[in-house]
């Protein structure tokens, strides 16, 4: 089970997160705000959380708050909550042909599916020593050992099973807009797929009434008669309901359903997933991350809990919905959907569609719109157009090092990252702001994410030594301050990883306060407190197999989206921004600052 941590080691490492971002006067105020709330009404908050964690010992203590923050927000998730993965695309060149690769992808991700409903699917296991546990002999032992201990048996070995209760809302599902409070629904009888393209929407079969899947051959007869169906794009599509403010949406939704719509909504609601086709090939990463991250709402259903997205060239990603779950369930997915459809693919170049009757097999959607629904779609495009046109998405591809140099030299590949962003923004703004990033913790029972604070008082010394002292410092000093900087953050690290952050739990004692209507304790009408939450540099890493690249949007007007992988020889990064930042000298500034730290590491002198 998820632990909720200790009162008094929270206000330690919130005030540790504070100390680099506020000057003496301001954390003396915070400080005291803190401690007072320890002593006071903080104690009285953890106690009832506490005891209230003892009566729900079916769940997490974060889980009830978490699914509230995501559902009440208001704000349209695209842009604001969903992100991307996008896959590598096949290493056999034929068959990134956008029909074989929808079909293939389709194929694979429905036998996922199945496989999961069976219960078949191996448990995700996180392995801290894989030559030990990740073993056919270690699979066998396990399976022999009843389930109420297994876990025990694993976790002797260094084996970590994860939490797998987000799974099942993969499918059959999607987020409806409701007034205040959204609700997440899933109807696993649907047998259906639905299928964007042109802004069209239709719907086929994909599973038959014995619960087996479609051959593939007419799976890919169904998907051609869509790519080859001639019909105008509507002049008011849909898909742009989805990428509204969300009280707006719910009321357009409810016009919809009253408007006799009501069946065609409850196919898209309940399909298996969206896959929408594009009619256009990719140009560069720059078009792959603006496509992934948000493409034409046209073509989209930002609603459903994935939309698996192929271009005309058969580039292929999925955005997800962020409310019901979280990357490491849809990376998982991905992974395994990229395996199959590449390792042992439905088709092939040769293979030729089936001879049945697509026409009366797929359904196109056809949806009723009265003058009020045609103003809201004319209205939601304006408004999704102009938040577009402001967002800025850059890369780079660090090519001077990577995971093996600096494991070699005893730093932690996602801390030098980390630090890199703190020095870059220096740099820029000479500033040290919030910063954000995301670690799982689905080592516990439905645990969802804590926050690992990467803007310490280390990265702050050290940032300021490599951009502003450089001359004041040798090589041996500075490589010691990125030693320091690592340290720390690999302590940081394995406290988020194991449940003991803070921000999890400050959040939960604000939640309950507000749940029981009581005033809002001054902790948390500090402005520091408010400061540290305004998340400037948002970031998240992933690094697979099956995964070209991932982002996501600033989550703050003002700041920077920024997803990184770390690579054995190489270091990605995108950023993501509004106009109030300029993401193109940002990204330079991580450049820079990566060279330097790479240069430092290497026993290298660094002009300034």
């Amino acid at each position: 089970r998820l632990p909720v941590p200790k009162l008094e080691d929270t206000i330690t490492r919130y005030l540790n997160a504070q100390k680099p971002l506020l000057n003496d006067d301001q954390f003396r105020k915070t400080e005291e705000l803190a401690h007072a709330f320890k002593k006071g009404i903080g104690r009285e908050l953890h106690e009832q959380l506490v005891a209230q964690d003892n009566q729900n010992k079916h769940t997490s203590y974060i889980t009830g708050p978490w699914f509230d923050m995501y559902l009440k927000a208001r704000e349209p998730v695209v842009l604001n909550f969903n992100a991307f993965m996008s896959f590598n695309p096949d290493p056999k060149p034929e068959y990134n042909d956008q029909l074989i690769r929808a079909t293939n992808m389709t194929v694979s991700a429905i036998r996922f599916m199945k496989t999961f409903r069976a219960g078949y699917l191996e448990p995700e296991v996180f392995h801290l020593n894989p030559e030990k546990s990740d073993t056919e002999i270690f699979k066998k032992i396990i399976r022999f050992v009843p389930s109420s201990i297994s876990w025990f048996g694993a976790y002797m070995v260094n084996a970590y099973p994860l939490d797998m209760s987000q799974y099942f809302r993969l499918f059959n599902s999607t987020r409806l807009p409701k007034l205040n409070k959204d609700e997440l629904y899933t109807d696993e009888k649907a047998k259906h797929l639905l299928v964007l393209r042109n802004g069209n929407f239709y719907v086929f079969d994909v599973i038959d009434r014995d619960g087996n899947m479609l051959k593939p051959s007419e799976i890919q007869a169904h998907l051609k008669y869509i790519l080859s169906d001639n019909s105008p794009a509507p002049a008011f599509p849909l898909g742009y309901l989805s990428s509204e403010n969300r009280d707006t949406w719910a009321l357009l939704r409810k016009n919809l359903l009253e408007n006799g719509n009501e069946e065609a909504l409850q196919k898209v609601d309940s399909a298996m997933f969206c896959l929408s086709l594009d009619d256009f090939p990719i140009k560069d990463f720059v078009h792959v991350s603006h496509t992934m991250l948000h493409g034409d709402a046209a073509n989209r259903w930002y609603d459903k809990s994935f939309n698996l997205i192929i271009t005309k060239d058969g580039t292929a990603g999925i955005n997800f919905e962020h409310s019901w779950g979280d990357g490491v369930a849809v990376l998982r997915f991905q992974n395994e959907v990229f395996k199959d459809s590449t390792k042992t693919p439905a088709i092939s170049p040769q293979s030729q569609p089936a001879s049945v009757d697509s026409s009366r097999a797929v359904q196109k959607l056809d949806f009723k719109l009265n003058d009020a629904l045609k103003a809201g779609i004319t209205k939601a495009k304006q408004r999704f157009d102009a938040t577009v046109e402001s967002l800025s998405l850059n890369l780079i591809q660090f090519q001077e090092g990577g995971k093996e140099l600096l494991k070699q030299k005893k730093v932690s590949p996602d801390a030098v990252a980390q630090l890199a962003f703190q020095m870059a923004f220096l740099r820029q703004y000479d500033q040290t702001v919030a910063t954000y990033e995301s670690c799982s913790t689905a080592a516990f029972k439905h645990g969802r994410t804590e926050t690992i604070r990467p803007a310490s008082v280390h990265t702050k010394k050290c940032s300021e030594a490599f951009v502003k002292e450089l001359s004041k410092h040798s090589t041996e000093e500075l490589q010691k301050l990125i030693v320091e900087c690592s340290k720390y953050h690999g302590r940081l690290t394995r406290e988020a990883a194991m449940g003991q952050g803070f921000d999890r739990h400050l959040f939960s004692l604000r939640y309950l306060a507000l749940s029981k209507e009581l005033p809002l304790p001054d902790f948390y009408q500090d402005q520091a407190y408010a400061r540290l939450n305004h998340n400037i540099i948002s970031t998240s890493t992933l690094v697979s197999p099956a995964v070209q690249l991932g982002g996501f949007g600033p989550v703050v007007a003002d700041g920077f989206g920024v997803a990184y992988q770390v690579h054995d020889d190489w270091i990605g990064c995108s950023v993501s921004s509004y106009p109030a930042r300029n993401g193109k000298e940002f990204l330079q500034c991580i450049h820079k600052s990566l060279e330097d730290i790479f240069n430092v590491l290497k026993g290298k002198k660094i002009g300034s």
